[in-house]
Order: structure tokens, then C-alpha cells, then sequence
């Protein structure tokens, strides 16, 4: 794991997001509010910036499965991968805040096999993924994170 990069210190979504205001109250309530959001549940993911290589904090839907953490590269059933997705490609090191537990861990894309077995969890959490998917001719990937020990 790289030591020198300022972790606590991320850039948050753009001003005027939801996304933003999500991160601010996750964040601001040690993980007391915001876990818990659409009937689901959330953690914060800090990657690296694949060219600046500074922390950049995304909220996003999971699941779990063996003490790992599962999240879906949707953008909504965008044609194109989401940035958090793309900094991840290029360095694996990441962060994530599940409600007050903050962890680091190395991420990588599911293979096709954990993919079909992880896919019916993620729908489980987010149905919306089924119509996310059916937009776009790429297949949405699903990020296994394994926190560190």
C-alpha cells in the first residue's frame, strides 16, 4: 500500500450534487446517517486519481460477500465507464468508509464467473442495475474490494 497519500483528505463530488450532499452528511455523521439511503445501503470509496494521483471519494451502493466488498460500475447504464472505476483500473489501492469503519484495501474487477454469481446480490441491492444494463452494450463491471488485514 502507498504511504504518502493523504487519505483523510479526499476531493468530493462537484458542488450541487446529490452525491455531494450524501458524502457531506456520511461524513460529517462519523457514518451515522447516510449507510442507509434508498432502501439500501452505501459506503464512501476513495481511489486514486489515475493522473493526479490524488484521493478523490465516490458514494456508492454495496454488497458484501465473504468479508469483501462488492460495487457495480453502472454510470446509470452510461456507454462509458465511471471515473472512480477508471482511477481503480490503474491503481488498486483504495479506501472505503462502511458506516463509521474506515478501511483501506486493493480492489479489482470481478472475473466473469464472480461476476455471474456476484450480479443477482447487486440487483438485490439496486434493481435498477437489470435496466442499467440493458442500456448499454458494455458490461457493467463489478469492483471486488478486499480490505486489508
Amino acid at each position: 500500500m502507498t504511504t504518502d497519500i493523504d487519505w483523510d483528505h479526499p476531493s468530493d463530488p462537484r458542488e450541487g450534487t446529490w452525491q455531494l450532499d450524501h458524502v457531506k452528511l456520511y461524513v460529517g455523521s462519523g457514518g451515522a446517517e447516510g449507510h442507509h439511503w434508498n432502501g439500501t445501503q452505501t459506503l464512501l470509496l476513495t481511489t486514486l486519481g489515475r493522473v493526479s494521483g490524488k484521493p478523490v471519494r465516490t458514494p456508492l451502493i454495496y454488497g458484501e460477500d465473504g468479508g469483501r466488498y462488492l460495487v457495480v460500475a453502472s454510470k446509470g447504464g452510461d456507454d462509458a465507464h465511471p471515473l472512480w472505476y477508471r482511477n481503480l483500473t490503474e491503481h488498486p489501492e483504495v479506501r472505503v468508509q462502511v458506516g463509521p469503519k474506515v478501511v483501506r484495501g486493493t480492489s479489482r474487477t470481478a472475473t466473469s464467473q464472480e461476476r455471474a454469481a456476484f450480479w443477482p446480490i447487486m440487483v438485490g441491492h439496486w434493481p435498477a442495475y437489470e435496466e442499467y444494463q440493458a442500456k448499454t452494450d458494455r458490461e457493467i463491471p463489478i469492483v471486488v474490494i478486499e480490505p486489508s488485514a
